[in-house]
């Protein structure tokens, strides 16, 4: 980034906007840098206070002004966007937007971000048979940053579709975001994954180091990509496969959504998410993140 982006005039009290590109390279500094305060799947936990807005398919972000020195130094040899894609937002304007920067994180009487964040929940278009809030707080705080803010859309589930693979498949036909699969099985037990691209039917596995497998079984518990193998997320007409390498795979499913398995796989390193390996299914949704 050219040095003129960080003129004074960008500076405000209640701190910076960065402009179209530099959120998801900014999210990787957080993560990377800060590992306890922004990865943490705690019930008090710290997130980076930004607000991701769209506006003429632009991105906006606005950052506390303590942090500014340290973005700067990040991105000083940074060569990317204008000025022109550079805007102030308001403190009153965050307040109206759907973000974990929400109104209640800041001092009405203060126009300064806090330095505590609290828990936020994300906002569904639609009535969950399966997730509460303690499920939506725990599972959004493992979420890539690209998805806060967003609302979350249910696609499918099977108390509203039936139980097939086949109208899983088609109801994400033409979809290209996140997807957050949710089971319940016979045993009141509530798990599933996270992927970075919708599910489909694919020759080759597809997927990004984004994918994890989750447990609530009973405490909550992330599997995030080992590293190790990318056999993030495979479908096709009789079954979808998530994680692999092993003898079996992370998480699988049968054509009737209603048989499925969970096996310890290279790809996550995980613990089975039932409490067997082998499980029928309850109940089933999945939900996107879109902006």
């Amino acid at each position: 980034m050219a040095q003129s982006k960080f003129t004074p005039h960008l500076q405000s009290a209640m701190g910076v906007v960065y402009s179209v590109g530099e959120v998801e390279h900014l999210s990787t500094f957080f993560v990377q840098w800060s590992p306890t305060i922004y990865t943490k799947g705690n019930k008090k936990y710290r997130q980076p206070c930004y607000l991701v807005k769209k506006k003429h398919q632009n991105r906006y972000l606005v950052v506390v002004k303590r942090k500014v020195a340290v973005i700067n130094r990040f991105f000083s040899n940074s060569v990317n966007s204008t000025n022109k894609n550079w805007k102030i937002i308001t403190v009153k304007d965050s307040k109206r937007s759907l973000s974990l920067c929400s109104s209640e994180y800041y001092d009405e009487e203060e126009p300064e971000y806090q330095e505590e964040v609290e828990d936020s929940l994300p906002v569904l278009n639609d009535q969950s048979q399966l997730l509460d809030d303690q499920h939506l707080e725990r599972l959004a705080a493992q979420m890539p940053a690209k998805t806060w803010g967003y609302p979350w859309q249910l696609v499918y589930s099977t108390s509203i579709h039936g139980s097939s693979l086949k109208t899983l498949y088609r109801n994400m036909a033409g979809l290209d975001c996140p997807v957050l699969l949710v089971i319940k099985d016979m045993h009141k037990k509530v798990f599933g994954a996270f992927s970075s691209d919708p599910f489909k039917v694919s020759k080759y596995c597809y997927g990004t180091g984004e994918t994890f497998l989750f447990s609530f079984n009973p405490d909550f518990q992330a599997y995030r990509w080992s590293g190790e193998n990318s056999y993030f997320v495979s479908g096709n007409w009789e079954s979808l496969q998530i994680g692999g390498g092993g003898g079996g795979f992370g998480l699988w499913l049968d054509a009737d959504l209603y048989r499925g398995s969970s096996f310890s796989c290279p790809t996550f390193q995980n613990e089975s998410l039932s409490t067997q390996v082998d499980f029928n299914v309850l109940d089933l949704e999945v939900w996107t993140v879109q902006n």
